[in-house]
Parts: C-alpha cells; sequence; structure tokens
C-alpha cells in the first residue's frame, strides 16, 4: 500500500510539473489518504506485536 502512495506522489509530482492541475490535485489526495491508511495499520501491527508478547 504505502508503494501505491508514491507511485500517486510521483504521478501528483509530475501532473503539477506539466501543469495538469486537477490530476496532480487529485493524485495527491489519494496519495495522502493511502500513506494514512498505511500508517494506521502500521500502528495496529505494532500493538499488536506488542501484545503477543
Amino acid at each position: 500500500m504505502l508503494y501505491w502512495a508514491l507511485v500517486f506522489l510521483v504521478v501528483a509530482i509530475v501532473a503539477g510539473a506539466l501543469g495538469f492541475g486537477g490530476i496532480a490535485g487529485a493524485s495527491a489526495g489519494l496519495a495522502k489518504i493511502l500513506f494514512f491508511i498505511f500508517l494506521a495499520f502500521l500502528i495496529l501491527s505494532l500493538i499488536a506485536g506488542f501484545l503477543k508478547r
């Protein structure tokens, strides 16, 4: 999932550099959402790992 967040971030940067504002905004928003979902899964995984011990 982090891979897809980085892919959408790169797409947003390239689209922004080429002047495609709508595509850049949508890709950046999607990258941000995927990043926070990944972060939530990471935190849940860490908590589950500490509770198993």
